[in-house]
């Protein structure tokens, strides 16, 4: 049997001054197969045009979509109605700049992030166009691929409690970028390079090992076991710095 949803869903304009934070309820009956997206479009559609939010692919791949649903960070496009009661609250993410609605500048955040850990391979080699790339070990190529995956939602950044006290945290995001950056054998950065960007309470050492990071992550990175590795590693450095 199909059910009246009902939607509370957060409004404000930072643009418009006569705005104020509040949540707006919209109505709608569920159908087959239904996304938070295909709600949130209908919604936009039939109800009120001025409704905002971020979509781009709808495949949970470039993680636009993002929002905290029900109290927790989760992808629009990927969430489907049935999973949840039929009274849904929709809040924009924690932390990053509020563009409006549920509408958030992530790609800021993100920029700046990458900046700081120098989200690139750092080598001293000089790029040939005409020659063949080394080889890397399958195995290898797959554990960095894995990491690879991160797609910069913001849920898991959205879902730390040091974050969301913390600006400086870098938080798991940028820890899994540099965890992908040490496995890479192309990266000519030392063990200490390393550890002067996370080796500090603004990095590994500042997470609490909630793991809300983790659990929210919608295409499920080990974020765990990169944590652990990174505080072993980054303790043994520090350790040896002593030395």
């Amino acid at each position: 049997m199909e059910r009246k949803l009902s939607f509370d869903i957060f409004r404000y304009n930072p643009q418009d001054p006569a705005s104020h934070p509040r949540t707006e309820k919209f109505y709608l009956e569920e159908t087959l197969n239904m996304t938070l997206f295909i709600a949130l479009t209908r919604i936009r559609e039939e109800q009120d045009p001025s409704l905002q939010f971020d979509f781009c692919c709808r495949a949970g791949i470039c993680g636009s979509c993002a929002m905290i649903i029900n109290g927790r960070p989760g992808l629009a496009c990927k969430t489907q109605t049935r999973t949840l009661p039929a009274e849904i609250c929709l809040l924009p993410l924690p932390i990053f700049k509020l563009i409006g609605d549920l509408s958030v500048d992530t790609g800021t955040w993100f920029r700046a992030m990458n900046e700081k850990v120098e989200s690139w391979i750092h080598t001293e080699k000089i790029f040939d166009p005409l020659s063949r790339e080394e080889k890397m070990d399958n195995a290898l190529a797959e554990d960095i691929y894995e990491l690879e995956r991160c797609i910069e939602c913001g849920c898991c950044v959205a879902a730390c409690a040091v974050a969301n006290l913390r600006e400086d945290f870098l938080s798991a995001a940028a820890m899994n970028r540099i965890a992908r950056f040490m496995m890479d054998p192309r990266d000519g950065r030392t063990e200490k390079a390393y550890f002067d960007i996370i080796g500090t309470d603004a990095g590994i050492f500042g997470c609490m090992g909630l793991l809300g990071c983790e659990d929210v992550c919608p295409k499920n990175l080990p974020l765990q076991d990169q944590l652990g590795i990174l505080r072993r590693k980054m303790g043994w450095s520090a350790v040896k710095q002593l030395f």
